[in-house]
């Protein structure tokens, strides 16, 4: 049965100078997750500049950290949209081959209700052959899956999980006290990992994880208060990787540790000289 607890890191998509696909900077961010222990890997999420990338590139990013993927890590695939039949067609000429499951986003910008949400991801999880993670990022697609539409949802035997960043603890709540014994409850947000994991979340799937993946395997993986401490050191450093939006910050944190560059595409923009200096002042 695939496992999908603990520490999944949003791997950010290394870029040259020129803006093409740096894969040699995508190994060696691979390697230093996996020796780390990270427990799974996810592959062009919103972390990953997925909404940036081409369909082609989306392909060769995907086959390049399957093939680097040496450690043999559960892989979870971002494939999802605003657009139903869109995300159905992606389905059907997608080589699963080497994918897990797929985190499906919210649909963003034409605003659904809930019943068109809860349409929207039957049909996607009717149509996947791996299963579905849902994902729940009010902060980026406007619209907030309620508890009741994620359990709901939860039914669906090809949905497994929830990824929750809404950032409302009483939702995440209501979510683990009434979904199905075999459902997982996903922290989205990397500073709730242990407040999550203390009502019932599985795991987290992390943005800093791509830099600190052994401090996030403490934060899933030991007890209470060695959970805290460990989220405490990155309390000040945290909301420096979206001041200017998510992966800018972590691009350049990932510089630092001499992982990979920090390029971005456009319309994003690297790291104002203000924000680089203080992340290297912070860096662990």
């Amino acid at each position: 049965m695939l496992n999908l607890k603990g520490t999944g890191v949003a791997l950010v998509t290394p870029m040259n100078s020129d803006y093409s696909i740096d894969f040699q900077g995508l190994e060696n961010l691979i390697n230093h997750v996996s020796e780390a222990g990270a427990d799974y890997l996810v592959v062009l999420g919103t972390t990953g500049e997925s909404a940036t990338l081409t369909k082609e590139e989306k392909k060769e990013v995907l086959k390049a950290s399957i093939r680097y993927n040496s450690g043999k890590l559960p892989i979870v695939y971002g494939l999802g949209g605003n657009n139903t039949n869109a995300v159905l067609e992606e389905i059907k000429t997608t080589d699963f081959s080497g994918i897990d499951a797929i985190l499906s986003v919210c649909p963003y910008y034409n605003k659904p209700s809930q019943a068109g949400i809860i349409a929207h991801y039957k049909m996607i999880a009717d149509n996947s052959p791996v299963p579905v993670i849902l994902y729940n990022v009010p902060g980026r697609t406007v619209t907030n899956m309620s508890a009741d539409t994620t359990l709901t949802l939860a039914k669906h035997p090809n949905i497994i999980a929830m990824k929750e960043a809404s950032g409302n603890l009483e939702q995440c709540m209501n979510i683990a006290a009434g979904m199905p014994e075999d459902f997982l409850l996903i922290s989205g947000d990397d500073m709730l990992t242990t407040a999550m994991k203390a009502i019932g979340a599985s795991g987290v799937i992390s943005v800093l994880a791509n830099a600190y993946p052994k401090l996030f395997k403490s934060i899933c993986d030991d007890d209470i208060n060695v959970s805290k401490n460990a989220v405490f050191k990155l309390l000040q450093l945290n909301p420096l990787m979206y001041e200017e939006s998510n992966p800018v910050g972590l691009k350049y944190l990932l510089k630092l540790l001499g992982i990979c560059d920090d390029h971005v595409r456009m319309p994003l923009v690297e790291a104002s000289e203000s924000l680089k200096a203080r992340i290297e002042a912070l860096k662990l």
